[in-house]
């Protein structure tokens, strides 16, 4: 910017000059931003007929199901009335627990997200009512019908939510349009996701930056619009709704006055990605030291009583999957066996917990003493943050040659990896972690890699879930620790709700 003789005092001041008519332009253009239609309308609308649908049919059912016998004495009649005069109350709860609202801000935002704060609101209304009935003196309830009708409250509710929400999600006003503070490495990282998850609901418009580095060949055709200091500009005739600032080479003072002419609009999220985000974990908790934030950067551990839960729920899990897919399991042995010489059954050493030697089972997916060699070099190559994708636009190794007709199958429905339910039995593995490490992959770790061996590998994960071959090896293992930082029961049972819909979605082949 200095390089056309204007001194730095002379474009501060006309950058100011144009932020602030750039602000005022668009304080004047509001009402007519306003008139599209944006996620958060379209979802909490939908959100809300979700709701009522789903407690109007638990009651039917609950109805139905009893033959309209009375509760607390009251007629059918009076209990219609009664519960078309509470769902307001619903209505309000949901509101303060969040229920509405979260989509709009969290791009990655689900209905499995969600599960917890539903199931607690269930119960929660339930029991209120229990103990309001017995209270007041009103005849002795129905347990069993309350019972019946506070399990049909849950599954209906998310069911119809998880279903509000794929109708949603096919919806124009759904897609939020995106522009990136920053063509760096991180904005360009960002880029690169945001375009690999298209679940997302967001179309990135394109980046801001004065002195942006070479486009990345897989940014499909993003390109440079505009300067940092033309956001609010950028902002209004892109009609964007989500502006991610991340690491431009501004001054700070000149993004914090960004971000401040941004928030005079209501209708644009902002995001900003927090300097060392490396080592912050997605649940880090911002607490205040006389109202300066700070984030918190807990160590990477599980308790001792949180790793007894989770062992139970390994136990459990695996015992009712094995016994659910014993079947599915005996035919696919025979499908590997007669596709290709060799046994059904792949060995291989992994690393799991505490870097412990195991021995994992897969289905054979490929022929028999198949070098691994080319793996190795290949992962060297998918390292580095610049690497770029194969022609199909997966970081995986094309191997067709050596992977059986059976075994492609397996590996793009996961399938393959089923008997490793043998290995969460017998607690060489949980039900979710990271990945199961090759030893020969540690000598590309870094440092702060190893800490996703401070817990139990994974049959899923968070890389699993949320990138799969989309990513680079690097941020494959980036994933895994952040999973190790983050860790929680609710994160481990919202993974395994989002696994069995992936399973069969055509992401990735070979």
């Amino acid at each position: 910017m200095a390089a056309s003789g204007r001194s730095v005092t002379e474009v501060s001041a006309e950058s100011t000059q144009l932020r602030r008519r750039g602000v005022w332009r668009s304080v004047l253009h509001r009402d007519a931003r306003s008139t599209r239609l944006r996620r958060g309308w379209l979802v909490r609308r939908v959100l809300l007929a979700a709701d009522v649908a789903g407690l109007a049919l638990a009651f039917a059912t609950t109805e139905l199901f009893f033959r309209g016998e009375p509760v607390h004495g009251m007629p059918v009649a009076v209990q219609v009335v009664v519960f078309i005069a509470l769902l307001p109350l619903w209505v309000v709860a949901a509101k303060l627990y969040g229920l509405y609202d979260r989509d709009e801000e969290r791009a990655t935002y689900s209905t499995a997200d969600e599960v917890v704060s539903v199931f607690h609101l269930t119960t929660v209304a339930v029991w209120l009512f229990f103990a309001t009935s017995w209270f007041v003196g009103l005849a002795h309830p129905n347990q069993a019908k309350l019972t019946v009708f506070w399990l049909l409250t849950l599954v209906c509710v998310i069911a119809m939510r998880s279903i509000a929400r794929s109708l949603a999600r096919r919806h124009p006003a759904y897609i939020q349009r995106a522009i990136v503070v920053g063509a760096g490495d991180v904005g360009q990282l960002i880029a690169r996701k945001v375009l690999q998850h298209p679940e997302y609901g967001i179309k990135l418009v394109g980046f801001a930056d004065a002195d942006p580095r070479e486009l990345r060949g897989d940014l499909g055709g993003i390109e440079v619009i505009g300067t940092p200091d033309e956001i609010v500009d950028l902002v209004e005739h892109t009609e964007a709704d989500r502006v991610i600032f991340a690491f431009s080479e501004d001054r700070q003072e000149d993004v914090l006055e960004l971000v401040r002419a941004l928030r005079k609009q209501d209708d644009v999220q902002i995001d900003i990605v927090p300097r060392l985000f490396e080592a912050v974990s997605p649940t880090a908790d911002v607490y205040t030291i006389e109202g300066l934030p700070l984030v918190g950067a807990a160590p990477a551990r599980i308790p001792r009583s949180s790793r007894l839960l989770k062992r139970l729920l390994d136990i459990v899990g695996a015992i009712a999957l094995l016994a659910l897919t014993a079947p599915l399991l005996l035919v696919l042995a025979l499908l590997v066996r007669r596709d290709s010489p060799g046994p059904a059954l792949f060995r291989q050493p992994r690393l799991g917990y505490g870097m412990h030697e195991f021995t994992l089972l897969k289905f054979r997916t490929m022929r028999e003493e198949t070098d691994d060699g080319p793996h190795r070099e290949y992962l060297k190559e998918i390292m580095t943050p610049t690497a770029a994708p194969e022609a199909s636009s997966l970081y995986k190794l094309d191997r067709s040659d050596a992977v059986t007709g059976v075994g492609r199958w397996l590996r793009r429905t996961s399938l393959d990896e089923l008997p490793q339910l043998l290995n969460v039995l017998w607690g060489d593995m949980s039900l979710v972690g990271p990945r199961p490490a090759i030893p020969y992959e540690l000598e590309l770790y870094a440092p702060h890699h190893f800490e996703r061996f401070l817990v139990p590998a994974g049959l899923t994960g968070l890389w699993q879930v949320e990138a799969r071959a989309h990513s680079t090896f690097r941020e494959a293992l980036d994933l895994d620790v952040t999973y190790a930082r983050s860790w929680s029961l609710g994160l481990d049972l919202r993974l395994l709700l989002r696994t069995p819909k992936l399973m069969f979605r055509k992401r990735e082949t070979g």
